[in-house]
């Protein structure tokens, strides 16, 4: 069973930074493409970013802010997210993909409030 979990999420202050981790419990974590997504109060779930062999990929709203990475022998992804504003806050989830299969984590809160 692939397993994926986030952590990293907060309150943090306007024009303030955080750092997200999804730590994957998979045996080949290189072969799986990971991305980050994010559902806010009242929206619809947006993809924020996804990395796989081919490179990275931004929503337009986070580009120049946000920078998704990974570390394979950690089994880990980040997203590092820079100059956050009050409509950057939601759940932020991680997902593990390979071919037709996809891996949700259950979620981390971020607020982004003074």
């Amino acid at each position: 069973q692939v397993q994926v979990a986030e952590s990293g999420g907060g309150l943090v202050q306007p024009v303030g930074s955080l750092r997200l981790s999804c730590a994957g419990s998979v045996f080949i974590f290189s072969s799986y493409a990971m991305s980050w997504y994010r559902l806010a109060p009242g929206k619809e779930r947006e993809l924020v970013a996804d990395i796989t062999s081919a490179g990275t990929h931004y929503a337009d709203s986070v580009k120049g802010r946000f920078t998704i990475s990974r570390d394979n022998g950690k089994k880990t992804v980040y997203l590092k997210m820079n100059s956050l504003n009050p409509e950057y806050t939601a759940v932020y989830y991680c997902k593990a993909e390979r071919g037709p299969y996809g891996f949700w984590g259950q979620g981390t809160q971020v607020t982004v409030s003074s």
